[in-house]
């Protein structure tokens, strides 16, 4: 095992997490309420923006590319059914210094490398945009 991320929230979604070093430590309010504060999307998306971005720039690597740029936003939907909720995710990203071919190429490889990916394959729907 390479690391380990431990994190603990008190009170669900209107209460506060931390991470066990303390380097996380975030009050929480639902979306669209007044109360200050992240969610769990917000965290989820910079999550996975940050792990897809590293996993672009690793597959770029192994192809021998130098992307001058590589820039993901993440956009996770908290989708409401009734009492059924689920997430949704859009990944778009931008790759500077390759061609449009090579971009697309590395962002379809990236999706198959990176563990944000794994996990959420044939979970939830994420959708692909290259920028």
């Amino acid at each position: 095992m390479a690391y380990t991320a431990i994190a603990t929230t008190k009170a669900g979604r209107n209460g506060h997490v931390t991470s066990s070093d303390n380097t996380l430590n975030l009050d929480l309010a639902m979306p669209g309420s007044n109360k200050a504060g992240t969610n769990p999307e917000q965290l989820f998306a910079a999550g996975y923006s940050a792990c897809f971005g590293s996993a672009i720039m690793a597959v770029a690597g192994a192809d021998k590319l130098k992307p001058d740029n590589v820039q993901v936003t993440a956009e996770v939907s908290l989708i409401i059914n009734g009492h059924d909720y689920s997430i949704a995710v859009k990944l778009k990203a931008k790759i500077d210094g390759v061609s449009r071919e090579e971009a697309e190429k590395l962002l379809h490889k990236a999706h198959e490398v990176c563990p944000y990916s794994k996990a959420t394959r044939n979970n939830i729907p994420v959708e692909l945009e290259l920028l």
